[in-house]
């Protein structure tokens, strides 16, 4: 029996370039790159060019990005080291009740500091009001955290709108970018952000790895004290050969991105349509106007997400119910419940699949009839 994986928003495989990448910098570079001699500047080489293709895959200037173990690092240097840094401006905070929890359980963290965090929350489709965040902005908001594109259902937020409201207010603006960083284009610049997270595991590259941007004019604390690395920011010795890992990720990303696009909004339309022919009854959870193209989330009446996904499990498909972080977790998803409220069917009948590198027009048609007689079984 095939096995078909279609989770990657939790995680991705690594392209076989990367892993080339990886060990070849394994085996020929080993330097600190914080050493002066030739060792230590071959290491540095790399380290440049690494971070020169960051920036440039969003507009950014080089000294703008920060290298991370991750996105969950990323947010949280972001949000706890700004506020901190900047709490003699005011102390509030607005970010969304659907925010990946690096985000939450960081501003959480900064609540028992003294601060006070609006959670603002979404519709139905998953989307924050313009309006909303506008009434929440007060002369004491320092931060505002809205993520670009959830993890779970695939909606995008008006992340330019945002940026455009917020610059002539003294609040810096974050973005979590984790899901949409190497699936939609955008730069820095046109967004007005002023902080961006990404993850190199969810674009096909290295596990622990990642890196933050942030605008030259933003002040922080840092988070992990030691070393003089990354020009301060951020202690720690750089992992060189999962960075170069990333570089080669990231350059595969973008060289690609309007083909993946484009397959992966045919294959969630070749989903949708089986299960329409197949007579199963789903709904689309999500915005299907602004939507990642990778990510397809829907809920089916009477069935329990549980036994769906064990049979999907042994039918060789690999889905999942939500956010890979909160796996176990015997709560129900926080983004389906301010989406739909706690007390919704929907909110445990919902499954989330996505696609990426491996996958075939095939696997997802099979996938999609498997997943139709399934449903049609357990509602029986």
């Amino acid at each position: 029996m095939e096995k078909i994986y279609i989770d990657h928003a939790a995680t991705s495989p690594l392209h076989p370039s990367v892993i080339k990448a990886v060990t070849e910098t394994m085996q020929t570079t080993f330097g600190n790159p914080s050493s002066i001699h030739s060792f230590g500047r071959e290491s540095r080489h790399l380290l440049d060019e690494s971070r020169q293709t960051m920036a440039s895959s969003i507009g950014a200037k080089p000294d703008e990005i920060i290298f991370t173990s991750g996105g969950t690092e990323a947010d949280n240097l972001a949000i706890i080291g700004t506020a901190l840094h900047n709490k003699d401006k005011g102390m509030h905070i607005i970010t969304t009740e659907i925010e990946h929890h690096a985000v939450l359980h960081a501003c959480e963290y900064l609540e028992k500091q003294g601060f006070r965090v609006t959670y603002l929350p979404v519709d139905n489709k998953g989307r924050v009001s313009i309006e909303d965040i506008k009434a929440a902005l007060t002369d004491e908001t320092i931060l505002v955290s809205i993520m670009m594109g959830n993890n779970e259902v695939g909606t995008m937020e008006p992340i330019e709108a945002i940026g455009a409201l917020l610059k002539n207010h003294q609040a810096f603006f974050h973005t979590d970018a984790v899901q949409a960083y190497g699936v939609v284009p955008f730069r820095v610049d046109e967004l007005d952000v002023d902080l961006l997270s990404v993850s190199s595991h969810k674009i096909n590259g290295p596990k622990g790895l990642g890196f933050l941007y942030v605008r030259n004019s933003v002040s922080f604390t840092p988070l992990l004290y030691g070393g003089e690395q990354e020009r301060k920011r951020r202690a720690g010795t750089e992992n060189v050969p999962s960075i170069v890992g990333f570089a080669e990720a990231v350059k595969i990303a973008m060289d690609t991105l309007e083909r993946r696009t484009e397959q992966y909004n045919e294959w969630k339309r070749l989903f949708i349509d089986t299960l329409v022919k197949e007579e199963v009854q789903f709904e689309v959870n999500g915005n299907p106007q602004f939507s990642l193209p990778h990510i397809l989330n829907v809920s089916f009446e009477g069935v329990n997400i549980e036994s769906l996904l064990v049979n999907l499990d042994l039918a060789g498909i690999s889905a999942s119910s939500g956010s890979a972080c909160t796996a176990g977790s015997i709560e129900p998803s926080h983004v389906l419940v301010s989406l739909f409220g706690k007390g919704s069917e929907r909110v445990t009948s919902s499954v989330r699949f996505s696609f990426g590198l491996g996958n075939t027009t095939e696997q997802i048609a099979r996938a999609a009839c498997d997943t139709a007689a399934i449903v049609k079984r357990l509602k029986i």
